[in-house]
């Protein structure tokens, strides 16, 4: 019972180190876009963590989501560096690889300001972040395909990312609708050969284990097939 009572001090040690470390970037009233302070060497974090990194990430990450909101002061994501934001997140990431916190700060605070370059910014840090864990990170890169899709309107860049989840999030765990989601983007392309090939290799595996699933696909697959016939002039079908 002693052994878990020995954190503790090590806790409150960490906990003072990061107010110091704050307090001392913290900046003035008239803060501005480079107000931000850039985030502190990894090493240097390290240290700091006294052992407990899981804890400094932590009270870390309360204090950039609260940064937007200072006293007297309210900075708009949009206005933020978004070089240092990305370089912070990094960090957290880097304290406590297993949070989905700083993915998720990403994606739905950082990336959804009305600024194209800065929501590619924190796609392209979320497409980078999931490849060291995809397993773990899946939820984000399929969360960029649909950002990159409806919100960017960019369909090669939804395709690459889909692609990428299909290739490296590979455990069970992972839900067969992100794994599929190249598929569809294929048939948004105009790739219907490729989608066909794909869709119907997938249902042939015998990977698909829902009935459900495997009769939406199914049907999907027809409709496909049904359109690209279609599309055949009458004088050129068999």
């Amino acid at each position: 019972m002693g052994s878990r009572k020995a954190p503790t001090p090590i806790f409150l040690a960490v906990a003072l180190a990061a107010q110091v470390w704050v307090g001392a970037h913290h900046p003035k009233p008239d803060a501005s876009a480079q107000a931000l302070p850039a985030a502190p060497a990894a090493g240097f974090l390290r240290v700091t963590a006294l052992g407990e990194p899981i804890a400094l990430s932590q009270m870390l990450t309360l204090w950039l989501q609260a940064f937007d909101n200072q006293p007297g002061v309210s900075i708009p994501f949009l206005a933020l560096d978004y070089g240092r934001v990305e370089s912070w997140l990094d960090r957290l990431l880097s304290l406590d690889p297993r949070t989905q916190y700083p993915m998720m700060m990403a994606a739905h605070f950082y990336g959804q300001v009305p600024d194209t370059t800065k929501q590619r910014q924190m796609l392209a840090f979320l497409h980078r972040r999931f490849l060291e864990d995809p397993n773990h990170r899946w939820r984000w890169l399929a969360h960029s395909v649909v950002m990159a899709k409806h919100r960017l309107k960019d369909l090669p860049l939804a395709l690459r990312y889909a692609e990428a989840l299909a290739a490296n999030a590979t455990h069970p765990s992972v839900p067969g609708w992100a794994r599929q989601m190249r598929i569809f983007l294929l048939e948004d392309l105009g790739e219907m050969e490729a989608a066909n090939i794909l869709l119907g290799g997938l249902l042939a595996s015998g990977e698909i284990a829902d009935e459900h699933e495997k009769r939406f696909l199914i049907q999907r697959l027809g409709a496909m097939q049904q359109g690209e016939n279609s599309s055949i002039p009458p004088n050129s079908r068999p």
